[in-house]
């Protein structure tokens, strides 16, 4: 940050406009900022979610891809900027893999649930779908990061291989979806 903020309020967004890094100003609710805000407010849950008690390697993945999630909100916010790269896509993936290759094969649809943060990690997921429609919504409208639909579908599938395993880890069963159970 060139210039740090020694003053939390400017006044500036009182008019309904806020300013990108590249000193533009848009609505606050143009397709950009909801990109932004979407990819922010997946940042926040994930803080939710490393509040909890958690194996140091999903709190190694998770922490990692807070920085990357400022990453990408940065390459929001400066449009034909790119900062995201090819590395943290398959950063998420080895993870996926990794992650993955320690749980039993799925032969139903699970439920968000279980222990306390297999369900936080689910809501991440839910929140980091949003930011990928986000994104694919600004994409048709204007230039968009090239890698952020791609790293935002990985990370909603990692958090969703990340939820199962803290329930395996919790001593917890996925909680599987019975159709029609309620009828």
């Amino acid at each position: 940050m060139a210039n740090r903020l020694t003053r939390i309020y400017t006044r500036t967004g009182d008019a309904g406009t806020t300013g990108l890094a590249d000193g533009s100003r848009v609505a606050k609710d143009a397709p950009r900022i909801e990109a932004i805000g979407a990819v922010d407010e997946l940042n926040s849950v994930l803080g939710v979610l490393l509040a909890e008690r958690l194996p140091r390697d999903v709190r190694e993945c998770l922490t990692g891809t807070q920085h990357d999630l400022f990453d990408l909100g940065g390459e929001l916010s400066v449009p034909g900027h790119p900062i995201l790269t090819d590395a943290q896509v398959e950063r998420l993936e080895a993870a996926l893999d990794r992650f993955n290759t320690k749980l039993a094969p799925l032969r139903d649809f699970v439920l968000p649930g279980g222990s306390r943060a297999a369900g936080l990690a689910h809501l991440a997921r839910t929140v980091c779908r949003r930011a990928e429609r986000r994104v694919v919504t600004l994409a048709g409208r204007e230039p968009a990061p090239p890698l952020a639909v791609r790293y935002l579908n990985r990370l909603s599938d990692l958090l969703f291989v990340i939820a199962r395993l803290l329930n395996r880890r919790a001593g917890r069963n996925d909680v599987l979806w019975q159709q029609g159970k309620n009828r």
